[in-house]
């Protein structure tokens, strides 16, 4: 999905390769000129920050859940293959989007047009058939977020209440079947509710995980430095070895 994304992001931008020159200025000027100085940077600043702990859940600790089912001799190579996620998802991929907005030439969104539907629009200056390849991509990371975050709570939920089901009611399962019907049914909420409603509440709920999470890694930060330092003294061994 993030191949198929980013190629027809590539083909929109050579489409509109003339104006990717000004799009970089464009996007320096309304992040470094003194109108942002004045009142926005800082609100700018926030915006950015919750979407990008949207997008590639950064210092969230979510993302652990999943790398810690990972069988390798080093964990600390998994903490590499953890670092790509942030780079591929906001550096490359919202960075592809913001240029195929402005160099399509609307970034003024004079429709008012948000989330899908103005990059939809922007996919459109191509070709009236080009937005159509948006739609697996759209559906390819819906579902894989809807999966990956009912994985983060089935094991969440199993930790939490998990003995609980399996002392009373002697089985482990009934913990994760609880959590799944739940699950479908906030999942079905969801689709109804306000966009800009869901969103708020989303954000509300990544800082709190954020808060306590952050706190954690600087208590643990020395813990991390001894394995990575540990991790490239065995390295240089091996490759002496080698």
């Amino acid at each position: 999905m993030a191949i198929l994304y980013i190629t027809s992001c590539l083909v929109v931008i050579a489409f509109n390769y003339q104006h990717v020159g000004q799009a970089f200025v464009t996007i320096f000027d309304g992040a470094f000129s003194p109108d942002a100085a004045k009142g926005g940077f800082v609100g700018v600043m926030i915006i950015g920050f919750r979407r990008a702990a949207f997008s590639n859940e950064a210092g969230i600790g979510s993302a652990a859940i999943a790398h810690a089912t990972v069988k390798t001799q080093k964990p600390v190579t998994e903490g590499f293959v953890a670092l790509l996620e942030p780079f591929i998802d906001t550096v490359i991929i919202c960075t592809l989007t913001a240029l195929v907005i402005i160099t399509s030439g609307l970034y003024s969104n004079p429709n008012q047009l948000t989330g899908a539907a103005l990059t939809s629009a922007a996919f459109s200056t191509v070709s009236a058939w080009f937005p159509y390849l948006l739609l697996p991509t759209i559906f390819l990371f819906a579902y894989t977020t809807i999966i990956s975050w009912s994985y983060y709570g089935v094991k969440s939920f199993d930790f939490l209440v998990g003995n609980f089901f399996e002392k009373h009611l002697g089985k482990r399962i009934y913990a994760t079947r609880l959590y799944q019907i739940l699950f479908l049914i906030t999942t079905a909420l969801g689709s109804v509710i306000s966009l800009n409603a869901l969103v708020d509440f989303s954000d509300m709920l990544v800082l709190a995980m954020a808060v306590p999470n952050i706190i954690g890694l600087y208590i643990l930060a020395p813990e991390v430095r001894a394995e990575l330092n540990a991790y490239w003294a065995w390295l240089k061994t091996e490759r002496s070895k080698a």
